[in-house]
């Protein structure tokens, strides 16, 4: 699990729910407006966070033991990647294997293990629905209509123009999104400094104030951070298009979107079948 040494990057959003002093605060806020409860107990939550699972360069997922659940949340600012109920089924197997010795699953008596759920909160450029719910067996090869292995993953849209009922449950998620929305802004005016200019805002317009005031440095390192890994995926993204379109499956999938949007079938599923993104196929 997760220690004070860390080889990899924290992400804001993972500093604020899982590792700041304040984290367990912010995360109870969370779960209530998730769950529409009012646990005030921070000392009932156990950090349970993995190393190096669902992302391998770059720590973006929060987990917790509370209340007899696994909450395991990841955040996604580009693309959201539709093999996340794959990478989370790897990541609460390894969950369990850290939470029970090997004996106790040779019991006779039925073992009782906490109840997963899974979350992940995205605040993209692209338009994505309010909620939409991703599922393992959506990958099968073969379909049937009862899976013997099943697992869901909510996908809750936080960006502010989207007003999710989840923002204005959760003060921390609410300002984050603010946050985000406020560097993107930023980012895009002033690429030297506006990471510095975000943050200053944000203190002035009492948005995540406090937290920022204390950690502004920190926080600016992890932003930087987080902008070299988006940048890193954008890269292997167009090298991996330029070596689709050299051996010639790029003009293939174009050639079948053109298809499909000749049959009028939406975009999501063009997306899904073709792997090529919204803005592609909005070209054609």
């Amino acid at each position: 699990m997760s220690g004070s040494n860390r080889k990899y990057k924290d992400s804001v959003f993972v500093d604020l729910f899982s590792e700041d002093e304040k984290a367990k605060e912010n995360f109870l806020s969370l779960y209530n407006a998730l769950h529409n409860t009012k646990l005030t107990a921070i000392e009932r939550l156990k950090n349970i966070r993995l190393d190096q699972v669902l992302y391998m360069t770059f720590y973006n997922d929060v987990s917790y033991l509370v209340d007899n659940k696994i909450i395991i949340l990841a955040e996604h600012q580009s693309t959201i990647n539709p093999n996340m109920p794959l990478r989370c089924l790897e990541y609460i197997s390894r969950l369990y294997e850290t939470l029970f010795e090997s004996k106790e699953k040779y019991s006779r008596k039925l073992l009782n293990i906490p109840t997963p759920e899974f979350y992940v909160f995205y605040n993209g450029e692209e338009t994505y629905p309010s909620d939409k719910t991703l599922k393992l067996s959506d990958a099968f090869i073969e379909k049937v209509s009862l899976p013997n292995l099943e697992l869901t993953v909510n996908v809750i849209n936080i960006n502010r123009q989207n007003r999710h009922p989840l923002l204005e449950n959760c003060k921390p998620m609410q300002e984050y999104s603010i946050f985000v929305e406020t560097v993107r802004k930023w980012k895009e005016t002033d690429p030297k400094n506006g990471f510095e200019k975000a943050v200053e805002e944000c203190i002035a317009n009492n948005i995540l104030r406090e937290y920022l005031k204390r950690k502004t440095k920190e926080v600016i390192n992890m932003l930087l951070a987080e902008y070299d890994y988006e940048t890193d995926i954008a890269v292997q993204r167009a090298e991996e298009r330029e070596i689709a379109f050299a051996e010639g499956t790029y003009q293939k999938a174009i050639e079948t979107a053109r298809l499909m949007r000749y049959e009028n079938l939406g975009i999501d599923l063009i997306s899904k079948v073709t792997g090529l993104s919204k803005e592609e196929i909005d070209s054609l």
